[in-house]
């Protein structure tokens, strides 16, 4: 599941890289994510569809409605960490980080991966632009991982996280890339995750199972793409689906962010990376290639080194923007133990530290363009024009006071 720009490294070229430069809530389940309770304004859970889903009223553990900055007043420093693929596959990760989430009051985007609630036998219900119907690259999961997965994927949002979209089948190579999808096929790309996420029960016979207690028609507002590619054509679905953001862009820079095509454009960002001259994709995957050029099982003995250097990546990213321009910083990151699960201990170090920061506000991608659609254009157009590392001059008090 590699998640790399084209100006990133790996099989998808060179350039960034290697040498270039709490609370009450209605919910249908228990806490845990078992049966029970009610949910909804009328202590009932309402079906949608098969049942599948259901809508279980306004989604719990959300922040105090965002306000416009007053004059003067410091920018918060927005920190969103995100899960592509957001599969449970025996690793116990989902759970660990949730439970890190709830341990210091965080929320997360988890980019959910439609193929992931579609039981193997029932593939060739997905028709998958440019590629055989049924083909994907990610693969389909056991009957009890998707189990798993049902079961954190349910619980995360209870929690207060974000449940976005990672599309289906994952293809970056070859003619039926998704780099080269035009938007009508990413229209059905997009229809195809929302139906297998919507009808998980008629696909596998669970009905025994309880519901995602969301509508997710409503709850999907944004997604990224299989390894950043494709997203000048995503756009257009996108905006006709009512998408509020988009987290696909090759890379981008650590300054605050702009609408494109009149969606909010969220990318990862190029970040410090210690040790060397060059910067690193803010993603597990991209400070991976850089250190192990590629490999997932590179010999132990680097992982020390390679844990540390990863944890410091992001932590001087952190600092640049808190110290600075206060730009949001995205960090993404997938279920997986690649080199010993250094990179997850990593970001869980990182998360630890930034939680402790005052003004730090660890948020979904939902959740910040909420923040961002509640504020004065004029003063994100005066956010916008602070390049990386660039402190605003005179200080916040006085570049963001009204004349």
């Amino acid at each position: 599941m590699q998640e790399i720009s084209r100006r990133g490294v790996g099989r998808l070229g060179l350039g960034v890289g290697l040498g270039a430069a709490a609370l009450a809530f209605n919910r249908c389940g228990g806490q845990d994510g078992s049966p029970g309770g009610a949910g909804g304004p009328g202590g009932m859970a309402r079906p949608i569809g098969d049942g599948s889903t259901a809508y279980t009223g306004r989604q719990p553990r959300q922040p105090e409605p965002p306000t416009a900055l007053e004059p003067g007043e410091t920018p918060p420093q927005f920190v969103v960490f995100s899960w592509d693929g957001a599969g449970e596959v025996g690793t116990g990760l989902f759970a660990r980080f949730l439970e890190l989430a709830r341990a210091h009051d965080a929320h997360m985007t988890f980019f959910l991966s439609g193929l992931y609630l579609l039981p193997e036998a029932k593939k060739r219900l997905y028709r998958p632009p440019n590629n055989p119907v049924g083909a994907s690259e990610i693969g389909y999961l056991t009957d009890a991982h998707l189990k798993d997965t049902l079961k954190y994927v349910r619980q995360a949002w209870l929690d207060g996280h974000e449940i976005g979209t990672h599309f289906n089948g994952h293809f970056c190579d070859g003619p039926g890339s998704v780099a080269d999808w035009t938007p009508a096929q990413w229209r059905s790309e997009i229809e195809q995750a929302r139906t297998f996420v919507k009808s998980w029960r008629t696909n596998t016979g669970w009905h025994d199972e309880p519901p995602l207690p969301f509508d997710y028609d409503r709850e999907l507002v944004g997604g990224r793409t299989p390894c950043l590619l494709g997203q000048e054509n995503l756009l257009p679905a996108a905006r006709e689906l009512g998408w509020r953001y988009d987290a696909s862009s090759p890379g981008g820079v650590q300054r605050w962010p702009r609408r494109l095509r009149g969606v909010w454009d969220l990318p990862l960002q190029s970040i410090p990376f210690p040790g060397h001259d060059f910067e690193v994709l803010s993603m597990d995957y991209n400070i991976l290639a850089n250190q192990s050029k590629n490999s997932t099982k590179a010999p132990s003995y680097n992982y020390g080194y390679w844990r540390a250097q990863a944890t410091q990546a992001y932590l001087a990213g952190f600092d640049r923007a808190y110290e600075s321009n206060r730009a949001p910083l995205f960090i993404g990151n997938h279920f997986e133990e690649w080199n010993g699960g250094i990179y997850m201990d990593a970001t869980e170090e990182a998360l630890r530290q930034f939680a402790g920061r005052r003004d730090v506000r660890l948020v979904s991608f939902r959740q910040f363009v909420d923040w961002l659609d509640a504020q004065d254009p004029d003063v994100l157009a005066r956010l916008r024009s602070l390049r990386v590392g660039e402190r605003p001059e005179g200080g916040w008090d006085t570049f963001l006071r009204a004349s």
